[in-house]
Parts: C-alpha cells; structure tokens; sequence
C-alpha cells in the first residue's frame, strides 16, 4: 500500500515516520520523502487514525486528499533536486515535474498556486535560495560555484534574486554573522 506523508523533507524525517510504522508494526518495504510503501495491503481504521495522529506529533500528516498527494509530490520533486541531488535537472522543471507525475504542467501549476498561494517557480526559486543560504554560511565554495551548483546562469542572477528574496546580498548575508535559515517545510512562506 502506498502512503503519501506531508513535511517530509529530509533523510532524518524518513528515519521518524520509518521509527512510527514499525511501533504500529507495519512493514515499510521503500521510504522516499513524501512516500512510503509498505506491506500491507490495506490499514483498518483504527490503524490508521492510529498512524495520522503519531505522525501528526512529529510535525507530519498523513495524506488522503487526490489534490493534497500531488502538492506534496511537486514539493518533494523540487526539493530532492534542489537540496539532495548533485545536479539540477538537466530540463525545465516543468517538463521534469510534469513527466514525473504524468499530469499536463498548466494542470499542476494552477492546482499548486490554488493551493499554495504560490506559484511553483517562486516555490522553486525559494528553495533554491534556501541551498544558496546553506552554502553561503558553509563557507566552502565561491559565490561562482554556488552560483553554478543552484542552476543560475550568473553571479549576478543569483545576487539579484537572493536581494530579492532575503534583502540582502550574498555577500552582507555572509558578512552579517545573521543567518536565518528556515526549515525546509517552511520555505515556501
């Protein structure tokens, strides 16, 4: 039975929806952000109010909405390959978000913006900016490096979008000592 699970966004909230399936002994057979596979075929009622309300302790929610599985399936997309993958996508994230879910984009776009109140390009252009920041306060690699890693086409584009989004420059970012980094779940508010 496939699961869809919301606020899944990094490898430790997989370990903690894995921990809360195996208390209620089901058998998680894959766990990917936002996706859990297990065993059984089906869960009785009980089972899985039983699920919704643990994973709702942690900060997670069970999803059964068509809708709400597919929001949640384009966050995880762009998440994976913004702040897990080595490479971008080497298409548009259109193209790659519309045939990873095998639905029109102008379906998607308009479901996420309704839902959301966002469009999925600033969705996307956060979460970007959100790597840029964590790269940022590394201190590892040079604003050209981080510039290439996040998909920009210059310094410059990305200096221009980080002022928008954050106010500041990459560079007062990093010099202000100041970093205020949002959780993934959180970035696109």
């Amino acid at each position: 039975m496939q699961l869809y699970i919301k606020n899944m966004v990094c490898h430790r909230c997989k370990l903690a929806v894995e921990n809360e399936l195996k208390k209620l002994k089901l058998h998680p057979l894959k766990i990917e952000l936002g996706e859990v596979l297990i065993k059984e075929d089906t869960l009785n009622k009980q089972y899985q109010t039983q699920l919704a309300n643990n994973l709702k302790q942690l900060g997670f929610e069970l999803l059964d909405d068509k809708r709400e599985k597919i929001i949640e399936q384009i966050k995880t997309l762009i998440i994976q390959s913004v702040h897990y993958n080595k490479k971008l996508p080497q298409k548009n994230f259109s193209t790659f978000i519309s045939e990873n879910l095998h639905h029109d984009y102008s379906y998607l776009s308009k479901l996420f913006s309704e839902t959301e109140g966002i469009t999925i390009e600033q969705f996307i252009i956060n979460q970007k900016i959100e790597k840029v920041k964590e790269l940022l306060v590394y201190d590892e690699k040079s604003l050209s490096e981080i510039s290439y890693e996040t998909g920009y086409s210059s310094v410059a584009h990305l200096s221009s979008q980080f002022k928008k989004i954050t106010g500041l420059t990459p560079t007062s970012f990093k010099q202000s000592g100041i970093h205020h980094r949002k959780t993934l779940d959180a970035v696109s508010r």
